[in-house]
């Protein structure tokens, strides 16, 4: 048995759900339970819909509606659920014109439609060309959060709720493929929630966790994780194999891979993640496991996160005094500003930032107890790898850095063991990766 997950640009009009389709009918026979996000832009044409309709009183649902009525049109299904959901939605958004307010509660029921006008639509045509399935909303299928509403948690009631949802289908009792919504849940009330961010491929992990399948495949559109962005590196490679916590830190650090939130229930059962390209179904694609079997090469992949600033805090006056990193730390979560890399020494603290905000309030604070400068227009480039073998790895970066004259000016290891950061200048960082990639993978 396996879990595929597809993305909204997979599904995004009539041409990519009968692909899609091709491709579910050509696992039939390992067992598969599908999820969908929204076709292409619904999510968006929802909300532009509430805006609309908080504003200035008017219900329409044109966008959402001619996307889905024209792909039905095309792939020739007909298709009564997608109507009532129709009906249900002009309905919420009459309330919203009456209102005049979008709530965050109201806001999840609202984006919901796009996941479940999608399953719906794929459910129909799978079943026009012979392939079995049947649809299930999220809480159908043993998806129960709290009510923190647009980045809600799935409560730990699902491990045995999912299960129990689908243990005909486990069993053999029942034939029809799953197809399931993505990103969306209820929680004890009966109040639609959102998952936030990677909510998505959450819900397929979940899914693929708590039914111990053989294999959680997330399909996109590039052969699997890539040692670098190719619009950068145009050879760049494909990664056979990543651990779950290489495969965090790609994505905390500018990869889009599966969001480290995500990966939490397969890490603690195990399942491996397959990173497919729906484009190149013959590729192998990259598999996300707990640990490499073999020695793997030094460097799995390196990534580039930009705009973003560095804070230098520099105290003599500190030298040696108890909580003055603590003192500094305060001061960031009094701002409410998050830090992603740290370097530190006796009397200096380096620290990176990518925020919207105004960093001068905070500047201020920190200059009661030291000096302050920021520097801004950096970026971070981060080499996934292994740690214990940093001194090859370095000297690796280093010479070829300095065989075209660029200096990096910060760097940061060992927090993490699987990776080394370092600073450059954000207009040298397409520069410094494709140097690096030259460096490693020739």
């Amino acid at each position: 048995m396996i879990v595929m997950k597809f993305g909204g640009s997979s599904v995004a009009n009539a041409e990519r759900m009968n692909h899609v389709a091709s491709i579910i009918t050509s696992y039939a026979e390992k067992k598969p339970l599908v999820v969908l996000s929204a076709m292409g832009d619904t999510t968006d044409h929802l909300l532009e819909a509430a805006e609309l309709a908080q504003k200035t009183g008017v219900v329409d649902i044109s966008g959402v509606e001619k996307l889905h009525r024209d792909t039905a049109k095309e792939l020739k299904i007909d298709i009564p659920a997608v109507d009532e959901l129709f009906e249900e939605l002009i309905s919420l958004l009459t309330g919203i014109s009456m209102l005049k307010e979008l709530t965050k509660r109201t806001r999840d029921y609202l984006v919901s439609f796009g996941e479940r006008l999608s399953v719906r639509m794929m459910s129909a045509f799978l079943n026009s060309i012979g392939t079995k399935s049947k649809f299930y909303d999220a809480w159908d299928a043993g998806f129960i959060s709290d009510s923190q509403f647009m980045s809600a948690e799935l409560l730990d009631e699902v491990w045995t709720k999912i299960p129990n949802a689908f243990k005909d289908y486990t069993s053999g009792k029942q034939q029809e493929i799953p197809i399931v919504t993505g990103f969306i849940a209820k929680d004890k009330a009966g109040n639609i929630t959102t998952l936030g961010r990677g909510g998505s491929d959450l819900t397929a992990t979940m899914l693929g966790a708590t039914l111990r399948v053989d294999e959680i495949q997330t399909w996109k559109d590039v052969n699997g994780i890539l040692t670098t962005d190719p619009r950068i590196v145009e050879d760049a490679k494909t990664v056979p194999i990543v651990t779950y916590e290489e495969a965090a830190e790609l994505a905390f650090f500018g990869s889009q891979v599966l969001h480290p939130r995500s990966m939490m229930p397969c890490r603690k059962t195990g399942t491996p993640v397959r990173v497919k390209n729906s484009y190149n179904i013959e590729s192998p694609g990259s598999l996300i496991v707990e640990r490499h079997g073999s020695l793997p090469p030094p460097v799995r992949a390196i990534t580039a996160v930009k705009g973003v600033s560095v804070i230098d805090i520099c105290s003599t006056r500190m030298l040696g005094a108890s909580g003055f990193m603590a003192h500094i730390f305060n001061q960031f979560l009094k701002h409410d500003i998050s830090v992603d890399v740290v370097a530190t020494s006796e009397v200096s603290v380096s620290s990176t930032v990518k925020t919207d905000k105004d960093l001068s309030p905070l500047c201020a604070d920190l200059s009661n107890v030291a000096d302050v400068e920021v520097h801004h227009e950096k970026a971070i480039i981060t080499i996934i790898c292994d740690v214990h073998r940093s001194s090859e790895i370095l000297s690796t970066c280093f010479t070829a850095l300095n065989n075209v004259g660029i200096n990096v000016q910060m760097i940061s290891q060992g927090a993490s063991k699987v990776n080394i950061s370092m600073m450059c200048q954000e207009e040298e960082s397409k520069r410094v990766i494709t140097v690096l990639h030259k460096a490693f993978w020739g």
